[in-house]
């Protein structure tokens, strides 16, 4: 289990509101201060936690073999941090490796602070190896699970841990408090360095090499070679109510995720509080964070905590092995079976139960969603190819190389500099503002598609929004090597899900069946394979900020693009200057 940074002095929750309680009498004065009390008492209460990350080469022993892989702080999984919504922290990372890295705080909003964002060449250039980099940021009205990685090529895959924002001192979960709370990691594992595998695949132009197996908080679990002894175990005492912090650290995978013989209440996705509801499965595409109740209310004895792919694309090669841990009862008796209970999880292709899953996730509550909209987008997302002769570069279907798109650009990172260093001292020459806001030619996106749309253009193409700008984006799947579900994540905001459905999208037909009233909010969406999902949000972060799949396979063919955000007015709608400490290129 990854360690835990809690903040200093907050070992034990308080319980106690520190609202303001109305007296008996009009005491308007005497309420007013109350008020001020509790304001003072919250800024406070809010700290700034400095800690040093150290990306380094590190041995670990998985799967009969010991491989030497990237870690920070020689973890893997990396640290767990934990901090209150309010507080801000200062992290520096030493880059001790051998390869370029960043980090960045997925979920995390970075209001005015997009030097902090991560991802390399968008809005920072990456840490060269034996230089170092702060990330500074305040995390404002946000609480809930959130995670950090490498957002530098594959390094992700075992460069991640675990970002934990407890509400403020005061403030209660809305739900019943838990007993424990776990952060439970579900990852990928390759007996290769991960850059190699990336390398190679960059050189064929064919798919990558699927991972070796599948990890919960860094293990692969019984089912796998040389593996029992390491198994993750998680102890509970009958009757216990214990919260899963479950993340999506896979590199290229969706994952079921069960308990045997257990059922789970889910009351967050994405870091934010959903209508609970119940549930024996759920699903979380790469980068997806989702919160589940469990009551230790089972016979007492040793259960599986067990993981494997919700693969949708057809014809497609996936790690079709399975992740265990172990739910342990404390008060089981000496002599159970030595072997826990293995959950039934469902098909590798169970698009039902996803879909089923999906149709739950609602807001706690009534959200103010925008009605009236400014900017009006059609997004076309998926896979193509590129022509070339044949040979060892042209490995991908058919003499090909794999390719992927937004409205048919599949996009290019600089080099020179980073977007965001680009755009504010106007550096020119390393993009453009002519992103397409709907695909150049419209097509069966879900049918057979003509092979003269196979092939996209390849561009630095970003679109601009207005600060205050109401956004709409429909995301549409496409079909031209195969339907497939993608999770797609925006950088710098949230976003509600209004909508979602199979086939192509009609607005006359599905805009009637939005939902405006209590739609999730996320940071991660799955299109549904073969369909599409509606997102709206207020463009009211400026700066510029990565749109793309979470699938780090197809970012790195291309399935992304960034937003630029402008400045609205004065300081606080105004990107902040650069820190001094900025990577160079």
């Amino acid at each position: 289990m990854p360690s835990v940074l809690r903040p200093k002095g907050e070992d034990k929750k308080m319980e106690a509101y520190n609202g303001y309680i109305k007296p008996k009498c009009n005491c308007f004065f005497l309420g007013l201060l109350f008020l001020l009390l509790a304001l003072i008492g919250s800024f406070a209460n809010a700290k700034t936690h400095h800690r040093n990350f150290v990306v380094q080469q590190t041995p670990e022993n998985r799967l009969c073999r010991i491989h030497n892989i990237l870690t920070v702080n020689g973890q893997y999984p990396g640290p767990t941090l934990q901090v209150r919504n309010g507080d801000a922290l200062v992290v520096k990372v030493l880059n001790s490796g051998r390869y370029n890295v960043t980090i960045h705080w997925h979920g995390i909003r970075q209001m005015r602070t997009p030097w902090a964002d991560g991802p390399e060449y968008v809005t920072q250039c990456p840490i060269q190896p034996g230089a170092s980099y702060t990330y500074r940021f305040p995390i404002e009205n946000q609480e809930g699970t959130f995670w950090w990685h490498a957002h530098s090529r594959f390094l992700r895959a075992t460069i991640h841990g675990a970002l934990i924002v407890l509400p403020k001192l005061g403030s209660p979960y809305p739900f019943p408090k838990p007993k424990h709370e776990i952060p439970v990691i579900l990852g990928e594992w390759w007996n290769r360095d991960v850059i190699s595998v990336q390398r190679l695949a960059i050189f064929t132009g064919g798919a990558p090499n699927v991972s070796d197996a599948y990890t919960i908080n860094g293990q692969p679990g019984d089912l796998y070679r040389c593996s029992s002894t390491g198994t993750t175990r998680f102890p509970v005492q009958s009757g216990d109510t214990i919260l899963l912090r479950v993340i999506n650290a896979a590199l290229n995978q969706q994952l079921f995720f069960k308990v045997a013989n257990h059922r789970l209440t889910v009351v967050e996705a994405d870091a934010a509080y959903t209508k609970p509801f119940t549930t024996s499965t759920i699903m979380l595409g790469p980068g997806q964070t989702t919160n589940v109740l469990l009551t230790a209310d089972q016979t007492p004895g040793r259960y599986y905590i067990a993981a494997r792919a919700y693969a949708s694309a057809q014809n497609a090669p996936f790690d079709n092995t399975t992740t265990t841990a172990i739910l342990e009862y404390q008060s089981a008796r000496r002599g159970v079976p030595s072997r826990p209970i293995l959950p039934q999880l469902p098909a590798f292709n169970d698009t039902a139960t996803v879909t089923a899953f999906s149709a739950q996730l609602k807001s706690l509550g009534k959200v103010e969603v925008p009605t009236k909209i400014d900017e009006n987008l059609f997004f076309t997302i998926g896979l193509g190819f590129v022509n070339c002769a044949p040979g060892p570069r042209c490995q991908g279907p058919n003499n090909t190389r794999f390719a992927a798109s937004m409205n048919n650009v599949s996009f290019v990172l600089p080099r020179r500099a980073s977007l965001l260093q680009a755009y504010y001292q106007n550096i020119p020459g390393i993009f453009t503002t002519d992103f397409p806001p709907v695909p150049p030619i419209k097509f069966n996106y879900t049918g057979t598609v003509s092979r003269a749309l196979w092939q996209p253009r390849f561009g630095t193409k970003l679109y601009k929004l207005k600060f205050g700008s109401t956004v709409q984006i429909v995301l549409q799947d496409t079909g031209i090597f195969s339907t497939e579900d993608h999770p797609i994540h925006l950088h710098g905001y949230h976003f509600f899900v209004v909508g979602q459905g199979f086939g192509n999208f009609n607005r006359r037909r599905d805009t009637p069946s939005f939902n405006l009233i209590d739609p999730p909010v996320r940071n991660t969406i799955d299109v549904p394979v073969g369909g599409w999902a509606v997102i709206r949000f207020v463009a009211d972060n400026p700066g510029v900020w990565l749109f793309h799949c979470h699938i780090d396979t197809h970012l790195a063919w291309g399935l992304g693009m960034s937003f630029l955000v402008e400045n609205g007015i004065g300081k606080s709608q105004s990107v902040s200057p650069p820190p001094a400490d900025l990577p160079p290129c």
